[in-house]
């Protein structure tokens, strides 16, 4: 990014083969503390010498021996340092074809040699301001869009903190239940079965008590991240509904295939082998599921979201009282 200048000073850089021409032009200018002023005789050189010194205008002549004044024109404007430096074209034809071609070919003004030292002064005065106040315009719209991103971030970042399981780090329930209606919309404009699974560790509870609280939250993030590892849809999600509580949902899926998933979610919590001696369905920690499903149409007649979430969570109540570490699906 441009460094902003802190004061309207003026740099010039004279590109002229001339010699004469150079110290004339620096005579006029003698007098004006607020110049400062380069010049360069050869043409080839004037692009780096621009980069390098950083003028606020480049009085160019228009004929030189080894350029064309158009041609470096063109230089200056393809190269992202200086391209927006403004460029007065000296020549010394005042017809208007010349003028019109210069100002077509980029230059911002044009002056006839030898230009009145007053009305040469008042332009590259002019002409500095305008560019000094391009860049600061310039230089505060990147700052703008600098805080702009910078606020995109946070507030991305502010959308996951409040979508996030803080212990589990899979979502939570507040972003399932915004899931949950986003994706009853989607299955009732195409048609497609929407597939919901309750899920809850067995005796959860008395895991708490004999392990304690720490490992308790052990225990919830790796049956977490298990559950996490086994759904693998991009368009599946598990989240932590509360407490011991999950839930999946499972877009564009029928009974069958949620079945499916909810029994290899089951078999790899089991397969863990995370010891629980209070445990009911067996002396490690196990987990009982409840599946449900439905075909929203878009009447307005059909089963509500809810009415799932509440299918799948009867469901699970009749999992957990027929023995738990157990699959069972809504009728």
């Amino acid at each position: 990014m441009t460094d902003m200048p802190s004061e309207y000073s003026v740099t010039v850089l004279l590109v002229d083969d001339k010699r004469s021409i150079a110290l004339l032009t620096e005579a006029m200018l003698a007098d004006q503390p607020d110049i400062d002023f380069h010049a360069c005789l050869d043409e080839r050189q004037a692009v780096d010498m621009a980069c390098q010194i950083g003028p606020t205008v480049i009085l160019q002549d228009k004929y030189m021996p080894h350029i064309d004044g158009f041609n470096l024109l063109k230089l200056y404007r393809e190269n992202p340092a200086i391209r927006d430096i403004p460029v007065i074209m000296l020549s010394g034809e005042e017809k208007a074809e010349t003028k019109a071609e210069a100002f077509l070919a980029g230059a911002n003004d044009y002056m006839v040699k030898p230009p009145n030292a007053i009305e040469l002064v008042a332009r590259l005065r002019h002409h500095t301001k305008s560019y000094l106040d391009h860049l600061e315009r310039k230089h505060l719209f990147q700052r703008l869009q600098e805080k702009e991103e910078l606020l995109k971030v946070a507030n991305r970042k502010l959308k996951r903190t409040a979508t996030t399981d803080a212990l589990t780090q899979i979502p939570n329930r507040l972003y399932f239940n915004e899931r949950l209606q986003h994706e009853w919309k989607i299955m009732a404009r195409n048609k497609t079965a929407l597939s919901i699974v309750m899920i809850d560790i067995d005796n959860f509870k008395q895991y708490n008590d004999h392990y304690g609280h720490q490992q308790g939250d052990t225990c919830l993030q790796q049956v977490a991240k298990i559950m996490a590892n086994t759904v693998h849809r991009p368009a599946d999600m598990v989240a932590r509904y509360g407490g011991e509580e999950f839930v999946v949902i499972f877009p564009d899926t029928p009974e069958d295939g949620a079945k499916k998933v909810a029994e290899d979610i089951r078999t790899a919590i089991e397969t863990l082998h995370i010891p629980h001696p209070h445990a009911e369905a067996a002396p490690y920690v196990t987990i009982s599921l409840g599946v449900a499903s439905s075909l929203p149409c878009g009447t307005g007649d059909e089963e509500t979201p809810e009415q799932l979430l509440k299918a799948a969570d009867t469901a699970l109540y009749l999992s957990k009282k027929n023995g738990r570490n157990r699959v069972t699906i809504a009728e």
